[in-house]
């Protein structure tokens, strides 16, 4: 039924719609990142992260109160371990080493001899990993322009790199409205993201060439079927494969830990973004680009002797 009513659409002379649909959600992240801008988590803020280990099993509740009566107020704290013996505490502030001992011989004289593990990030080096993704952002985005300029032709290029951002800045905004946590694992999963979705939009790109090889592309409207033959030959199996990662990625979000949690939703995010773009964005943007060469005038014909 779903295959049926996708192979119905006409994504060519629906595209003002989806055009108008991302630069919807496109102008409320901008407007949400202007005002509130992204609720950066302690890898991308000054702020202290202690792990705990015990012999004993930890009560979350029981923890959180400990840290408490030592002063402090842990940001998010997570209890792993086969035995429930691990606890992993951030904290928004930096904490002493005279802190850390409060907070430590809290936990020791209610659960015993722990160890300890402290990581501290200060401000230069939180604005420093900051930049840093960003930075990865962008060569890996320049990095895909190169390669599909040479693959296939650089009108491939932009509306992949479109499709890309438009990814990319989709699951941004998201996070920005709804105030999700940003870490080093969200940038993770963006990258993850700007990877499958090149990929997803690539499958549809070569089908789009081979195509257009034994078609006679004369107007805007040979230009629409060709786009429109090309995405329902390839729906099946872009469905398929956003279906079978989309699980995998529902199932860590479900049932993963605390640690991966933004990870697993943004690569859900990603992968329906993804999907949407590589068949509703990149394909129509070609087209438009495509058109626009389609009506430039032929070069005139040299001159007989």
């Amino acid at each position: 039924m779903l295959y049926k009513w996708l192979n119905a659409i006409d994504y060519v002379k629906n595209r003002k719609k989806f055009f108008a649909f991302s630069i919807t959600i496109t102008i409320l992240g901008i407007l949400t990142l202007a005002i509130f801008g992204l609720n950066r988590g302690v890898d991308f803020k000054a702020g202290t992260t202690l792990d705990v280990n015990g012999d004993k099993p930890l009560d979350k509740a029981r923890v959180e109160a400990l840290i408490k009566e030592a002063g402090f107020e842990a940001k998010t704290l997570t209890i792993a371990g086969s035995n429930n013996n691990h606890a992993t505490a951030r904290f928004d502030t930096v904490l002493a080493q005279a802190d850390v001992t409060k907070v430590m011989d809290k936990l020791s004289g209610e659960y015993g001899t722990m160890t300890k593990e402290e990581n501290t990030v200060d401000t230069e080096l939180a604005n420093e990993l900051a930049l840093k993704a960003l930075y990865a952002v962008l060569i890996a985005s320049l990095g895909i322009i190169v390669y599909v300029s040479i693959r296939f032709e650089w009108r491939f290029a932009v509306a992949g790199i479109v499709a890309l951002l438009h990814d990319a800045f989709i699951v941004i905004s998201l996070f920005s409205i709804f105030r999700w946590e940003v870490n080093l694992p969200f940038v993770a999963a963006i990258l993850t993201i700007i990877g499958y979705s090149i990929n997803d939009t690539i499958v549809i790109f070569d089908r789009v060439r081979e195509n257009m090889r034994f078609a006679k592309l004369r107007s805007f409207n040979d230009l629409a079927d060709l786009v429109n033959a090309s995405i329902r030959q390839t729906m099946t199996r872009s469905i398929n494969t956003v279906f079978t990662v989309f699980i995998g990625a529902l199932l860590l979000f479900i049932f993963g830990s605390e640690s991966i949690k933004y990870f697993s939703l943004a690569m859900i995010l990603g992968l329906v973004s993804g999907a949407y773009s590589s068949i509703f964005i990149a394909s129509p943007v070609w087209i438009l680009l495509k058109n626009a060469s389609l009506k430039r005038p032929a070069a005139p014909a040299a001159a007989k002797e």
